[in-house]
């Protein structure tokens, strides 16, 4: 079976990995000894599900039996262990709204949206900002509609567009405060893509359907006449109303920019620039990437240079261990 074989290659490369971090020589690869094998265990616990981590056991165990190794593993230790993993199993590896956005889905969604309907023309304008911007999504929404705040929140000044030494031309956004600069604010920036999930297309559509002053909110639309700043609620409603329609599982708003990480490493951005774009500092890319690698993990299958240094930046490093 072809996903069995792809899940156990997985299994065998986390594995593989694993050992390079934690320093074990080939020679103690195979095969593999009670204490080697809970310590696999062990430090994925907190990070995979405890059946994707019996399946990748499953792989290392085929990997044993393929090259004739002894498999000297006490089921009943192994099981025990696999237990413990489960109940140690991180919340985001059970939560099936912990699916990332893609662009397939962006794009299945516009297919529901009326682009020339006021809210619609924000929300879709926020929804590819927010993911080609790598942005969170209380970041570019309000939380009410009497809380926007033109010192906090973006704004249609907030917008500029710069142009590389290359003649490369990209929209940067000035968020005036976030979670993490609540003085200086930070930019958030994206380039015009080649299919209809284009952030610019959206935007450029959002700005001459809704008008929003220099001043107002960004994505500021027009409601019975009133002016509105667009809030995480009405958002959220406007995305699962729409994911309804086209039969789609509704997606948890925090995965925007999960599937937005994910979308760039999988066009090739390097993880140092990636995490520069999602504006983590130090380690933080590190532990972001390790929360939600049950999620973004099985999407990297298919190019394993990627895989492998995903899973160098989200397997603990024993060493770095007090």
């Amino acid at each position: 079976d072809e996903s069995t074989r792809a899940l156990y290659g997985s299994g065998l490369l986390v594995y593989h990995v694993f050992c390079d971090v934690k320093d074990v020589t080939e020679s103690e690869w195979a095969p593999i000894s009670h204490d080697l094998l809970a310590s696999f265990i062990t430090l994925l616990a907190g990070v995979y599900s405890g059946a994707t981590i019996n399946n990748y056991i499953c792989g290392v165990r085929a990997w044993h039996l393929l090259h004739n190794l002894k498999w000297e593993v006490n089921k009943t230790d192994l099981d025990l262990l696999i237990h413990a993993a489960e109940k140690a199993a991180p919340p985001s590896s059970k939560k099936l709204k912990q699916v990332p956005f893609t662009t397939d889905y962006i794009i299945s969604l516009k297919q529901h949206l009326a682009l020339d309907n006021p809210l619609h023309a924000a929300v879709f304008a926020c929804l590819t900002t927010a993911f080609y911007g790598t942005a969170r999504l209380g970041e570019l929404t309000v939380p009410s509609l009497n809380s926007f705040d033109p010192a906090k929140h973006v704004k249609p000044s907030d917008v500029r567009e710069e142009t590389d030494r290359q003649g490369r031309a990209s929209t940067v956004i000035h968020i005036p405060q976030t979670k993490t600069a609540k003085i200086k604010g930070e930019d958030i920036y994206w380039s015009r893509q080649n299919d209809t999930s284009d952030p610019q297309a959206a935007l450029d559509n959002h700005l001459q359907v809704n008008q929003p002053m220099p001043t107002e909110h960004l994505f500021t639309y027009t409601h019975k006449g009133a002016r509105r700043p667009l809030t995480k609620k009405s958002f959220l409603t406007t995305i699962n109303a729409a994911a309804r329609v086209a039969n789609l599982p509704p997606r948890s708003g925090h995965t925007i920019r999960s599937g937005s990480t994910l979308e760039y490493l999988l066009q090739g951005v390097p993880f140092e620039a990636m995490k520069a774009k999602g504006r983590w500092a130090s380690d933080a890319f590190s532990v972001y990437l390790t929360r939600y690698a049950q999620v973004l993990s099985p999407y990297m299958q298919a190019q394993p240079e990627l895989h492998t240094t995903f899973l160098q930046h989200t397997i603990p490093n024993p060493r770095n261990r007090r």
